[in-house]
């Protein structure tokens, strides 16, 4: 079973998700998403399996989002995930991929209806 999870590890949500993953006997590829950020492709499956929408995922208090706008209600799809790429400061964590389902750990627990 494949688990992969977008990881800060400076972030406490983010570490307790991890710590849970592996008392669930799970051994999840890790990626520091801020250092390797998702590809486009990886952010339009994860909102689309989550049935979000780019805002829905973005860290709106963090200083890209204010300093580029992104308040703006004239912002396409496609263009907010461009800043979440180029920023991904603003991707909401930790976010979780087992098989073929998706959960953000906030709370932790939320992951453990997709394991």
């Amino acid at each position: 079973m494949s688990t992969t999870i977008f990881h800060n590890p400076r972030c406490s949500k983010s570490r307790a998700t991890l710590e849970l993953l592996t008392k669930n006997q799970q051994e999840p590829e890790i990626i520091e998403y801020l250092k390797s950020p998702p590809s486009r492709d990886q952010l339009v499956t994860i909102l689309d399996k989550l049935c979000m929408e780019p805002r829905d995922l973005m860290r709106t208090h963090e200083a890209p989002y204010k300093e580029n706008n992104m308040d703006n209600p004239a912002l396409q799809r496609d263009e907010l995930i461009d800043f979440m790429i180029q920023f991904p400061v603003l991707i909401e964590r930790p976010i979780v991929i087992h098989q073929d389902k998706v959960a953000i750990g906030r709370p932790p627990e939320n992951i453990l209806k997709i394991l």
